[in-house]
């Protein structure tokens, strides 16, 4: 055997970081011997990169962030997040491992400068992007309430149109800040950095179902309760606890109503009729004034043509004024009614609220219309409605005579105070019309005078009556005006 000699003991070698080959990549030797390889410590970026790093110095201002680069990175407060003015100690901690975007590596001060919300910005619109081809919804703070809708921090800045944050719009927005919202994306533009949202169709998808529910229960002509949600110019809509019906202007009341206001409020519960259901894009129609009792039986049961009464003036157009005679009932007084003198303008007599004495001429039932006159309601007009009533519209234009008691039987023939002209009249020429009248008079002063009595008044025709266009009418008048003379023509030659 041969005997081990004792070796001396060797110095232990230098070692360095092990790599992953084994060997060491952060030593580097210089003149013989092995010192730390200080470049190989930093890491490699570009600017636009986005890399993280530890918080370590928390300014007023700015962030120190330690990415592994031979300086701290620099966040300035505005770079901290897409809130406006933010404070930098609400928005990062203290050893904090944060992700930021590198602007540059070395501005006109040699610092390295780093965005934080633009990385966070470039991962949010990658995921808002994925969001918008699937349909998904995505989560948002509300960071601020502009005009017209909310603002949301998805990473990126999210605008929520008011008319989309609910089903029924929202008066006040101011309730939603710092609430957490589910919205879906409804547009996306890159170049803008625009991105709208919807609410509202995540909920119209909750509800969805609830929605066919109610619209299979309801059924036109049912009387359901329901909520005012929203009222509008042109009606008002109607909470119907999970799908919204609309209440028209028109189907509000039955007397004239300017704007729904007048008559609802919101958040008031009210008894509505179902008028009509469209069932393909979900709509219901809803009626007030059909679950109030119709003003118009009131009307028709208590008031009768030629009937005075007292109303109010509610609207003035060119033709006339629409006057108000009893609750949800009004009638139009036609421009030729206002007065007895010529009316240019209907403002010239009348005006919205005055209160009015009117005469009912005539009602209209089945096209529910009344017509109304101003002029003949007066003391002195206080007449038969047969007389104040055009012609159109059922007067005579000739007024009966009045029977009087009193006179004597004058065995008078009927045709000489006949209101229609006999046959000979009205084939004859002037000349025999004009005899005619002759030989009626002197047969109405003959046999007057062997009564000796006067003439009858209620032959007399009221020349007012008598329409100038019909040449019957004054033949008539003309009759009646010899008779009354008491006096013969002169001779039956000369009235020829």
């Amino acid at each position: 055997m041969t005997p081990t000699t004792p070796t001396e003991p060797t110095e232990p070698s230098q070692e360095a970081p092990p790599s992953a080959n084994g060997l060491t990549d952060f030593m580097v030797e210089v003149d013989g011997k092995l010192i730390p390889n200080y470049d190989a410590t930093i890491k490699p970026f570009s600017e636009g990169d986005v890399v993280n790093g530890e918080v370590v110095r928390i300014d007023r201002d700015e962030v120190l962030v330690d990415i592994g680069y031979k300086s701290e990175g620099v966040i300035l407060a505005n770079e901290l997040s897409i809130r406006r003015s933010v404070n930098p100690a609400d928005e990062v901690e203290l050893g904090e491992i944060v992700d930021a975007l590198v602007l540059t590596k070395e501005d006109q001060e040699g610092r390295l400068l780093l965005s934080k919300k633009r990385a966070r910005f470039e991962k949010a619109w990658r995921r808002v992007e994925a969001a918008a081809e699937t349909g998904e919804p995505v989560d948002g703070t509300v960071i601020e309430v502009v005009k017209g809708g909310l603002i949301l921090d998805l990473g990126v800045r999210g605008f929520l149109p008011a008319s989309l944050v609910d089903i029924r719009r929202v008066h006040n927005l101011d309730e939603f800040k710092g609430q957490t919202l589910e919205c879906k994306v409804i547009e996306l533009n890159r170049s803008r950095n625009n991105v709208v949202l919807s609410r509202r169709a995540v909920l119209e998808e909750e509800r969805k179902e609830v929605r066919e529910q109610i619209l299979g229960r309801l059924q036109p002509g049912m009387v359901i309760e329901g909520k005012i949600s929203n009222i509008v110019d042109f009606g008002a809509f109607v909470d119907l606890e999970g799908i919204d019906g609309l209440i028209h202007i028109s189907e509000l009341s039955w007397s004239h109503v300017n704007h729904p206001s007048e008559v609802l409020s919101i958040g008031e519960t009210v008894r509505v009729k179902v008028l009509d259901i469209d069932r393909d894009r979900q709509r219901i129609s809803l009626g007030l004034k059909q679950t109030q009792e119709d003003p118009w039986q009131t009307v028709m049961n208590e008031y009768r043509p030629g009937d005075v009464l007292e109303g109010k003036v509610t609207k003035v157009v060119a033709f006339g004024a629409f006057v108000e005679i009893v609750p949800g009932v009004e009638g139009l007084v036609h421009i030729s009614e206002l007065a007895e003198h010529h009316v240019e303008t209907p403002g010239e007599v009348v005006e919205p609220g005055q209160e009015t004495w009117v005469r009912i001429l005539e009602v209209d039932e089945e096209r529910r219309r009344i017509s109304l006159s101003v002029k003949r309601a007066q003391a002195n007009q206080n007449l038969p409605l047969r007389d104040l009533l055009p012609p159109e519209l059922g007067g005579t234009a000739d007024p009966e005579p009045a029977a009087d008691d009193d006179a004597p039987e004058l065995g008078l023939s009927e045709e000489v105070f006949s209101s229609e002209p006999t046959a000979e009249e009205a084939t004859s020429g002037d000349g025999d019309s004009d005899t005619t009248l002759s030989s009626e008079a002197d047969s109405e002063e003959s046999l007057a005078s062997e009564a000796g009595a006067e003439e009858p008044s209620s032959g007399v025709a009221d020349p007012d009556s008598v329409d100038s266009s019909d040449p019957t009418a004054e033949e008539e008048t003309e009759t009646a005006g010899v008779a009354d003379s008491g006096e013969p023509p002169e001779s039956s030659d000369e009235t020829s």
